[in-house]
């Protein structure tokens, strides 16, 4: 049998890990910003590009797609090539997708700040930047795929089933949740409006938590612990169980977050079920990884590189726990909305993530650097300033989550809101945000620790740019199927591997969406529901420009304590017209359903001029710039036939009309405002607004409450 020679490319590798420590510091740095600024709003420095709802996007992309997606890349490009005992199929798309993924990452940082978002969570990026995604990851998954495909070793080896899953789903899940019509260059809207787009996006939002955060790091686990503990991976049979099991259940749990919505009962039941059986595969994983480590804990104790991934495992299992948890209707009506969820998704975030992803980089450094790490005493450090940060950051928000809970649903003896004011419920939380923000930064500082180490790792070290390795040539057979071997057949057979991913992550997918489109009895239609008025339509852009729906839901639950406190549940028919929904998915402030009406127009004004002067103690930031901001209302009827064309009922060639009715709109809430003592010229970015929040909730009428 003859003996090929090939190389290993560490250059992609080092590349990717760099761009990981940088723009870790960047996410990380965006995120302690903006959590100081919920208590010091005064931080943005009165810019309109520095606020939060401009800079949360900007901090969740930061840290999901460019921390996390460049330590995925940094990780696929070290292990797979070593696991298939071959070169990288091409260094030219492996260049592609470095250069390429870091300009999405710059492009992300440019324009979310500018206010150009979809506001759709974790995908709110523009049109254009979605294509240039799709390109850049289909780039990585040919190289990946064709990699796999020209391999030396017969058997696909676990962390590469992951592997193949992550590229398989993500690319369906971009797809289908960026179907949208332009309207510009920096302007779209989605084909799907109100519960379709919410059942949409939260099938793309919990399956991107799934497949970019969880799947690819599996693979990592399953690649890195091992190698770092010089142990095989506990059990394959355990393996082959955790994985189909995990990718078949993961991809229907997405109605979870979506519980007591608008969205047809039978789709949260689904969720519901679903998730609750995701503990096994879940707790599967973790058990497979913990267990790997059996017979070696001396070395955990002495090794920082594992105490590192010890906890990334154990947070891995405490958020698949909880993720669960949160999914049963009871649970869900306490902490849904609340700041338990905030800590919910960073024990995943700040524990699996992070800490995995800082047990790679300490062992895969020294690797490649072929030297030792400079000091374990600053690796420890480290692991002690990350464990508490993590530990402060989630029991300071979980304290904060059960106190907003309890008190929006507090009622007096007499059958009153015990809190009426919803800004009380705001101040009383406070000193839990100051406690997030320290937090933070203990684990923003481990960050700057580990760079230091890292650094002088290298420096002692000489980077071995290719490592050269040798092994058989790979004999193909036309071997039948065993019985009790069929997974031992399909792993020599990647591109069937993959179609069968394929086709079991697309079963949940097709069986939630499609009968929520297609069937209209799920979501039936009001009559006094009419699509926005060219001003609202304006206005209703503006209010997803700033990032409102980052800290205002739009979404009243059929809860005694919201309807006394907002009034009518919401209907599903109410959002018919809503391209995107902005259901939200936190309440730093009161919901805004149904707001419209309940304040006047000049009171809108003043509030969004300077928010104490309206609700003292606010932690509202200001917005002067819509008060002197001319309306962009040349865009008008391009937005009314990108609309009409995705299915609201514009008459056609209402375009032509479109502005006029608009100024007319604006004029009349002008002159209400000069009756009010502000002189405001028809034309500003203020009167869009208030055109829009004086809609909210006015579309169904409710009877008035007979108290007497």
């Amino acid at each position: 049998m003859s003996i090929e020679q090939f190389t290993y490319d560490n250059r992609i590798v080092k590349h990717f890990s760099i761009a990981t420590l940088v723009w870790g510091v960047v996410g990380m740095l965006v995120g302690i910003i903006i959590a100081i600024q919920l208590y010091l709003p005064e931080l943005n420095l009165g810019l309109q590009y520095t606020t939060f709802g401009r800079l949360r996007p900007l901090h969740t992309n930061a840290v999901i797609f460019a921390f996390v997606g460049n330590a995925i890349f940094a990780g696929v490009y070290y292990s797979l090539p070593r696991l298939c005992k071959t070169s990288m199929f091409s260094p030219i798309l492996s260049k592609i997708n470095f250069w390429g993924w870091q300009s999405i990452i710059v492009l992300a940082a440019i324009t979310l700040p500018l206010g150009i978002t979809t506001s759709k969570e974790y995908a709110e990026l523009e049109w254009p930047i979605d294509i240039l995604i799709a390109l850049v990851w289909l780039a990585f998954g040919l190289n990946m795929m064709m990699t796999v495909i020209k391999r030396r070793e017969k058997h696909m080896y676990v962390a590469i089933w992951f592997y193949i899953a992550t590229f398989v789903t993500v690319t369906v899940l971009h797809v289908v949740n960026s179907i949208e019509i332009p309207v510009s260059l920096i302007k779209s809207y989605p084909v799907f409006a109100g519960v379709q787009d919410a059942l949409v996006q939260w099938w793309y939002g919990h399956n991107a938590v799934a497949f970019f955060l969880t799947t690819p790091y599996l693979g990592l686990m399953y690649y890195f612990l091992p190698k770092a503990a010089n142990r095989p991976v506990y059990s394959y049979k355990l393996s082959i169980l955790h994985f189909w099991a995990l990718i078949f259940l993961y991809i229907w749990a997405g109605p979870h977050h979506l519980l007591y919505t608008a969205l047809p009962d039978w789709a949260q039941s689904l969720g519901t079920v679903f998730s609750i059986m995701l503990i096994a595969p879940s707790w599967g994983g973790m058990l497979n990884g913990l267990l790997t480590l059996r017979g070696a804990w001396d070395k955990v104790r002495e090794e920082p590189v594992l105490k590192f991934m010890v906890v990334a495992v154990t947070a891995y299992g405490m958020a698949t726990f909880e993720g669960p948890m949160l999914s049963l209707r009871n649970v869900n009506a306490i902490a849904h909305f609340t700041d338990w969820i905030i800590a919910h998704v960073h024990i995943g975030a700040l524990g699996w993530n992070g800490f995995l992803t800082f047990g790679m980089l300490y062992w895969l450094i020294p690797q490649m650097w072929k030297t030792k790490l400079y000091s374990n005493k600053l690796a420890n450090l480290h692991f002690w300033l990350g464990t508490l940060g993590i530990v402060v950051y989630a029991s300071s928000m979980y304290w904060s989550g059960i106190v907003q809970a309890l008190m929006w649903k507090e009622f007096t003896p007499l059958g009153l809101l015990q809190y009426p004011n919803f800004l009380e419920t705001v101040l009383q939380i406070v000193p839990m945000y100051v406690i997030r923000s320290i937090g933070g930064t203990l684990y923003f500082v481990g960050v700057f620790v580990m760079i230091y180490n890292l650094l002088k790792t290298a420096k002692q070290g000489s980077f071995m740019a290719e490592e050269t390795a040798e092994a058989p040539a790979l004999v193909n057979e036309n071997d039948k199927i065993k019985k009790g071997m069929i997974h031992r057949w399909l792993e020599k057979r990647p591109v069937k591997f993959a179609l069968l991913s394929t086709f079991v992550i697309l079963i949940g997918g097709v069986f939630e969406i499609i009968p929520t489109y297609l069937v209209e009895s799920n979501i039936p239609t009001i009559a006094s529901v009419k699509p926005y008025t060219p001003l609202e339509l304006q206005g209703r852009d503006l209010y997803i420009r700033e990032g409102c729906v980052s800290c205002h839901s739009q979404l009243v639950r059929p809860f005694r304590s919201e309807t006394e406190r907002y009034g009518e549940y919401s209907k599903a028919g109410e959002f018919v017209y809503d391209h995107p929904f902005l259901w939200g998915s936190k309440r730093t402030g009161p919901d805004l359903h149904r707001i419209g009406g309940k304040y006047s127009n000049i009171w809108h004004y003043l509030h969004m001029e300077d928010p104490t002067t309206m609700s003292p103690g606010s932690l509202m930031p200001t917005y002067p710039w819509l008060l002197s901001q001319t309306l962009d209302i040349a865009s008008t009827p391009g937005k009314i036939s990108a609309m009409r064309s995705i299915g609201v009922p514009y008459e056609d060639g209402y375009e032509e009309f479109a502005i006029t009715d608009l100024n007319q709109q604006a004029a009349k809430i002008a002159a209400d405002l000069s009756n009010g003592g502000a002189i405001v010229e028809p034309d500003k970015e203020i009167i869009a607004l208030i055109a829009y929040l004086q809609r909210l909730g006015t579309d169904i009428k409710v009877k008035e409450k007979n108290n007497n």
